[in-house]
Formats: structure tokens, C-alpha cells, sequence
């Protein structure tokens, strides 16, 4: 797949003004460029960037960071790999066997287990202790090129299967009085967290209005209007400019500020933003589970 220098800077949060500076001064990447003289970019030049920023927030010089060899960054990988160990072996057991699975494509081994994880520990710890963990260890590895995108999204779709399904077997309710409208901002696709968000609310009794992925801005008024819920609850799971995401925000809390609204997703992001009086960011599912429990 090819990439301009804005698809670089929206999936890996590194302003394109950067970017150059870091080609120029580091030698960081080496573009193909088109007749017009336009950079474009391949997987290759977008994993290397992705390690380059991950090696800098994590306090490397940038310098260093750039010219680290194959495997010196090989070895970072594996380290943050080795951090999504689960503590527990029974978790540790379903992600190692999942991943197993997924790599041969056997969908039906891999239902099973995230089935028998589902009876063993529930839908909340085995997203918390398997599922998460599992999907963070699997885009290390796309970067660390012991995966191909394609194992990733065999995967994922089988997560959202099953949570689909879980959410099938809750009955939900119709009370607007703490009614919850859910959504992804129009460059999001990601909603694994956002379907385990609207399986915990219907499962609590709360009401639900779910309209997933790539939601623009004038939809959510035109849902606003007809259906008015209680709170808005979204995610930033890409990386992108902080000021991008800032002015996003700034712009909800403007056009529904009767709304409790409230944010999930990139950690590290999130961390730079100020959050407007209605806005509040969720750290943790346990922020979630707190927000969940009756107030007395």
C-alpha cells in the first residue's frame, strides 16, 4: 500500500513538518516520489516511522532513534511484546493460543477459545485480560514483521463477531433517562472498544443508541434531534496531530453542550489535550466501570 506524507502524519500522530525534518536532518526515510516531485510512502517507510516515534516517546534522543539498525529496533519490539504478558496463565494461555490460531487462519479454533474464555472469565475480563492485551501484541508484531495485516483483521473481525453476539443477548431498555449515543469521528474504524462499551451499557440497563465507525460531525446532530440522549461517549484509538484532536473536541463540547460527553482510547494522545467542563476522559475500563455504578 502506498501513503502520502498526510496519511503518514494521521497514522502515526507525527506532524508532516516533522516528518521532513526528520528525512532531512536524520535521513529517516527515503520516499519514492512521483513526477510531480509528491512524496509517497510504502508499509515499509510507515512501520519504521511508527518504530521512530515509539522509540522517541519512550525517551530516546531522536537522532539515536533514526538511525537505530534493524535489529537493535527488533529488540525494542520485543521488549514491548514481552510487556503484554498476561500476569495470569490462563490469560496468557488464550492470548498465545489465539494468535496460534489466527496465524493458520482457523477460525474455528479461535471462536472456541475466545468462547471458552467468555464462560471461563466473561465478557469484561477477557476483554481487559486477552482480548486487549492480544490486539496490542498483534500490531507490535505487524511492526516487528512477524505478522501481515490480513492475520490482524482476521482476528479483529472475529472479536467483533463475538461481541456482536454478546451484545445480541442483552435486552437493553428504553429509558431516555440515561441514555447513552455511541460513535467513532469520521477517520475512526476501530470499534472493537466501542462494541464492548455498548455491551457493558445495555448489560447495566442503560439505553443505547450505536452508530459505530466513521460518524461525521452533522450526523451526530441529526441524531441529537430526533433521539436527545443523556451522554455521548467516543473514541481516539489513531495516532494523529494534537492539535487536530484538540480542535475536534473543542468543536463537540460547542455543538452539544447540554451533553455529558466522554472520551476513550490513545493514552498517549489524550494526555496532551484539555478537555472542555462536560468533557471528561476515561483512563481505564475501571474509569468505565465506575461511571457504570449507581450513584446513591
Amino acid at each position: 500500500m502506498l501513503y502520502s506524507i498526510s496519511d503518514l502524519e494521521q497514522l502515526s500522530g507525527v506532524s508532516a513538518h516533522n516528518i521532513r525534518i526528520w528525512e532531512r536532518r536524520y535521513n529517516a526515510l527515503q520516499p519514492s516520489r512521483t513526477a510531480g516531485n509528491t512524496r509517497f510512502y510504502s508499509d515499509d517507510q510507515l512501520k519504521k516511522l511508527l518504530n521512530i516515534a515509539g522509540l522517541y516517546y519512550s525517551g530516546h534522543k531522536i537522532s539515536k532513534a533514526c538511525a537505530m539498525g534493524k535489529e537493535e529496533t527488533a529488540a525494542f519490539l520485543q521488549q514491548e511484546i514481552d510487556l503484554t504478558i498476561a500476569q495470569g496463565s490462563r490469560y496468557e494461555y488464550y492470548i498465545t493460543q489465539i494468535i496460534n490460531n489466527s496465524l493458520e487462519y482457523d477460525e474455528h479454533h479461535v471462536n472456541l477459545l475466545i468462547t471458552n474464555s467468555f464462560e471461563q472469565n466473561g465478557v469484561l475480563e477477557t476483554y481487559k485480560f486477552v482480548l486487549y492485551p492480544l490486539l496490542v501484541r498483534l500490531g507490535l508484531m505487524w511492526r516487528n514483521e512477524s505478522l501481515c495485516p490480513s492475520q490482524e483483521h482476521f482476528l479483529s473481525s472475529i472479536i467483533r463477531q463475538k461481541l456482536f453476539v454478546a451484545i445480541d443477548s442483552c435486552s437493553g431498555s428504553k429509558d431516555p433517562s440515561n441514555s447513552w449515543l455511541l460513535f467513532l469521528p469520521e477517520d475512526e474504524d476501530h470499534d472493537i472498544g466501542l462494541l464492548l462499551a455498548s455491551y457493558l451499557l445495555r448489560s447495566s440497563g442503560n439505553r443505547v443508541i450505536y452508530l459505530g465507525p466513521k460518524v461525521p460531525l452533522f450526523a451526530l446532530s441529526n441524531t441529537d434531534g430526533a433521539t436527545n440522549p443523556v451522554n455521548m461517549l467516543f473514541f481516539m484509538t489513531r495516532a494523529r496531530p494534537a492539535n487536530a484532536a484538540q480542535d475536534y473536541i473543542d468543536q463537540l463540547a460547542r455543538n452539544f453542550p447540554e451533553k455529558q460527553i466522554y472520551i476513550s482510547g490513545n493514552q498517549r494522545l489524550l494526555a496532551e489535550l484539555k478537555f472542555p467542563e462536560r468533557v471528561k476522559w476515561l483512563h481505564d475500563i475501571r474509569d468505565f466501570e465506575n461511571v457504570l455504578k449507581p450513584q446513591n
